[in-house]
């Protein structure tokens, strides 16, 4: 397994808990069993490759470290949500190597993860998904075969567009109902029995009561998944609405710094009175310390780096014009890790969009957000910090 996230531990340790032998791979060590020194090694080691990360250029850079030591007999899982492009220009490397991918996106939350109850949406080779089915049934609760690489990819979006648009209308009605001097409480019950009622809603109108904005589902993350599906529907003259109008709620919060808050913090817009609370860790990490050692922290999970990489974004709305692009910032490897291979891999990352006002609205500074609009974009910034939004800024008219 690569990729020890919120999601990632938890599947590995529960595959333990199932008598598998799992070995795994992060690019920060951490203290758990059968831990390699490389993708390399994991794959010269394994011939099942289960991929959690969190992105494009992160599944693709997984996908080069590996791929020199890839043959015959390696399945690679990729599960992470990315642009059906993305996903099958992951596929075709792995299968110049004679491997084979299948694409595993998934529903459910951390909770969902320890018990092993996600729901994977499989694309790709007939076969290939039936030599993988048993391991992805030790993690799962149901197993959706979608079809070819990359459209199991778009249904993920597809269902995450729902999710996100379920949880802003649900913050708009809960707003409504509270500024006509009814209790949230009555709206809950009222739901309860509503048919649109569901288990997104069951979760999520609690904790946005409570203001518990725990990280389930981050906002940077759905972020990214309504950057994707707004750029799937222009490719079809779509006008997504919903997804368009979540996306700009979205980045409000990752303007705010809340970009690691679970998504349901798009409520704030609608319900300002709502403030953090001092709430017990309803879901305590069973795998890793409450605050990990510094040689352990991983850059994009600081609110440090959300805030630089924010201030990135700032700096291109504030340009009427294309922005400029950018250097490429060197992406740090493990020292120990096998060198990406020569061959170019033509993949084109998802850059998050302008907001549907004008350039030059957009440009003018909020009292919200004076620090992101005054730093440079290069102030503060590392080589290993430049990585989940940054990467998100750049854009391609051919794709």
């Amino acid at each position: 397994m690569i990729g020890l996230g919120i999601i990632g531990r938890r599947i590995a340790e529960h595959l333990r808990r199932q008598g598998l032998s799992v070995f795994v791979w992060n690019r920060t060590p951490r203290p758990v069993p059968n831990f390699v020194g490389s993708p390399a090694e994991l794959t010269q080691t394994c011939n099942y490759l289960q991929i959690f990360v969190s992105d494009d250029d992160a599944l693709m850079r997984m996908i080069q470290l590996i791929s020199p030591v890839l043959t015959a007999s390696h399945v690679v899982i990729a599960h992470p949500t990315v642009s059906p492009d993305t996903m099958r220009e992951a596929a075709a490397l792995v299968e110049r190597r004679g491997a084979r991918l299948v694409e595993a996106p998934f529903t459910g939350s951390k909770l969902a993860a320890e018990k092993g109850e996600l729901v994977y949406y499989v694309g790709g080779e007939e076969s290939a998904v039936a030599e993988v089915r048993p391991l992805l049934q030790a993690s799962s609760k149901a197993i959706v075969e979608i079809g070819k690489v990359g459209e199991a990819s778009i249904i993920k979006v597809a269902t995450n567009m729902v999710t996100a648009a379920s949880v802003q209308a649900a913050a708009e009605a809960m707003a409504l109902v509270h500024y006509s001097g009814i209790g949230l409480e009555k709206f809950a019950e009222a739901m309860k029995h509503n048919a649109s009622y569901s288990a997104t809603l069951e979760t999520k109108i609690p904790r946005i009561m409570n203001a518990d904005f725990e990280p389930h589902f981050s906002v940077k993350h759905m972020l990214k998944d309504m950057q994707i599906a707004n750029r799937l529907g222009r490719g079809f003259d779509l006008d997504l609405t919903a997804a368009g109008a979540t996306r700009d709620r979205l980045l409000d919060e990752a303007r705010q710094g809340r970009g690691d808050q679970d998504f349901s913090s798009i409520a704030r817009r609608f319900l300002p009175f709502v403030d953090e609370t001092e709430l017990p860790d309803l879901q305590p990490d069973l795998f890793s310390q409450a605050t990990p050692p510094p040689e352990q922290v991983v850059p994009h999970e600081e609110p440090e780096f959300v805030e630089q990489q924010l201030a990135e974004i700032s700096a291109t709305y504030s340009v009427e014009t294309s922005p400029t692009p950018m250097d490429e910032a060197p992406q740090p490897i493990e020292s120990e890790a096998e060198p990406v291979p020569e061959e170019a891999v033509n993949y084109i990352p998802i850059a998050i969009d302008a907001p549907l006002e004008p350039a030059d609205e957009a440009a003018a500074p909020t009292s919200a957000e004076p620090e992101l609009r005054g730093r440079s974009p290069e102030e503060g910034q590392t080589e290993e910090s430049r990585g989940f939004l940054r990467r998100l800024l750049r854009r391609s008219t051919d794709y």
